[in-house]
């Protein structure tokens, strides 16, 4: 199975389009906030499941602030970050995330791509494919693919 992750779209999902060609089909696409009204062009151009979140940036969205749901074996909680104080660290982020006994914690908000695992959570924010803020400004997004085994595998990925 493979899942797209990506944030901080900011009214540029067309570059999804990238994403989507350097990736291949995907199983599902998760989208951790900041999209700015383009929740609908993202669902016509993926034809898999879709989780979205609302962002800090997403006024008068629909879309619910969290979500916590499972996918094969793996429960995870996504939110956009911002109300968790990810700009100044994740730990507030990761105690939320083993309250709600996740075992992958997906986010956005800062623009820089993180990776890690602590205390049985993978925390992973895909950066942004927009306004990217990390060393290199490269855009990123993140693919979890898990195999036949139930073994899952993350990384973050650049457009160059």
């Amino acid at each position: 199975m493979k899942i797209l992750v990506v944030s901080d779209t900011h009214g540029y999902a067309e570059r999804l389009l990238t994403v989507r060609d350097r990736t291949g089909s995907v199983d599902v696409l998760i989208h951790a906030g900041d999209i700015e009204g383009q929740e609908d062009y993202i669902r016509n151009i993926f034809d898999c499941p879709l989780f979205m979140v609302a962002g800090n940036n997403d006024w008068g969205s629909g879309l619910k602030r969290e979500l916590t749901f499972r996918i094969d074996d793996f429960r995870i909680f996504l939110t956009h970050g911002n109300r968790y104080g990810v700009s100044l660290g994740t730990e507030r982020l990761l105690a939320e995330a083993e309250v709600r006994r996740a075992d992958i914690c997906i986010f956005g908000h800062t623009h820089r791509p993180t990776l890690f695992k602590k205390n049985n959570v993978t925390m992973m924010n895909p950066g942004s494919i927009a306004y990217p803020r990390q060393i290199g400004k490269k855009p990123t997004y993140g693919l979890i693919e898990i195999d036949e085994n139930h073994m899952p595998g993350f990384r973050i990925e650049q457009i160059d």
